[in-house]
């Protein structure tokens, strides 16, 4: 049975700026556990670390060090593709891409309680995240953004709502050129929540981002 989560979710992807050449003394790495220091001041509901670039050992440290951060908080933290790094670094769980291992695997390998989150573009994807027992899907991009064209055309509001209509109660958080001006339109689609990296990147006011995205539990 999936985890219940706290509604709306508000899921922190980090941004990618670290390469194989970081290291736990590089300033991208401190400017990523500053970043998720803040996630654990705002209450933000998940935080997943996706740094491609990074060397297996360098992603468990990155891992270890914001385990340690958000244990014990509101804030649960995910590690991008790599199970074995995010169990391995006492993390909360996996966010699994469209390329990674099937949700199902995953979850006979590490058991009941670990997270598991999946990316979906369309509705047999996200249901098949569902019926392989993934906790939540993150689907989109709902509106236009650069960074995930490579995936096709927007999906747009009403497909959203199909699916989240379709699923319901399984968890659908939006992504994909979700803002604060349109992330009221989203959850009234049916969005358990919303994703996004530029919409959290910024840790001073990621409070108020937060905030704002709870109040419209009431709209």
């Amino acid at each position: 049975m999936p985890r219940a989560l706290p509604r709306p979710i508000t899921y922190l992807i980090t941004g990618g700026e670290t390469s194989s050449s970081t290291t736990p003394r590089s300033a991208e790495f401190r400017r990523l556990l500053a970043l998720v220091e803040c996630a654990v001041a705002a209450r933000v509901t998940l935080v997943q670390l996706r740094e491609k670039g990074l060397t297996a050992r360098t992603l468990y440290e990155l891992a270890a060090a914001s385990a340690q951060i958000t244990r014990g908080s509101a804030t649960l933290l995910l590690v991008n593709d790599r199970a074995d790094v995010a169990r391995a670094a006492r993390s909360d769980g996996v966010h699994l891409s469209t390329r990674s291992l099937e949700a199902g695997a995953v979850r006979r390998a590490f058991g009941e309680e670990f997270l598991i989150g999946v990316s979906a573009h369309t509705l047999r994807e996200a249901r098949g995240a569902r019926d392989g027992g993934a906790d939540f899907a993150v689907y989109g991009p709902v509106f236009d953004t650069p960074s995930k064209r490579a995936f096709g055309a927007p999906v747009g509001l009403e497909a959203l709502e199909e699916a989240a209509r379709a699923l319901s109660p399984f968890p659908l958080v939006a992504l994909g050129g979700v803002g604060e001006g349109n992330a009221a339109a989203v959850l009234g689609a049916g969005a358990a929540g919303v994703a996004g990296i530029r919409l959290f990147a910024d840790g001073q006011n990621l409070a108020r981002t937060v905030h704002l995205i709870e109040s419209l539990r009431a709209v």
